[in-house]
């Protein structure tokens, strides 16, 4: 009879390189993109009135009124546009205030 000796070290192996490839995908992807939503998420609980913003699909506005669920952003002289505050888009707003006013700069 012929027995298989199988190495003890071998299903620790398997356990650490799992380990190991979790801890990767938490530090390369999972982490930094907590980090972009909470700063998204600070971004819009502090904007307020008279800050302009950009929404996540371009439109430039300046914000006339925040209420709990939406905010209320002036276009152009009469149109007043109502937008969810998970429309606003903290990463397309630094951009267009960054274009229009190139002395501004990032903390």
């Amino acid at each position: 009879m012929i027995y298989l000796q199988t190495s003890a070290g071998a299903g620790t192996f398997n356990l650490v390189f799992f380990l190991a490839i979790f801890a990767v995908m938490y530090f390369f992807f999972l982490r930094p993109q907590v980090k972009k939503q909470k700063a998204q998420d600070q971004f819009v609980n502090e904007i307020k009135g008279g800050n302009t913003i950009v929404t996540s699909s371009g439109i430039i506005g300046k914000i006339s009124k925040v209420e709990k669920n939406s905010i209320t952003i002036i276009t152009d002289n009469k149109t007043h546009l109502q937008v969810l505050h998970s429309a606003i888009s903290k990463e397309l707003t630094e951009k267009y205030l960054k274009a229009k006013n190139p002395t501004i700069t990032k903390d």
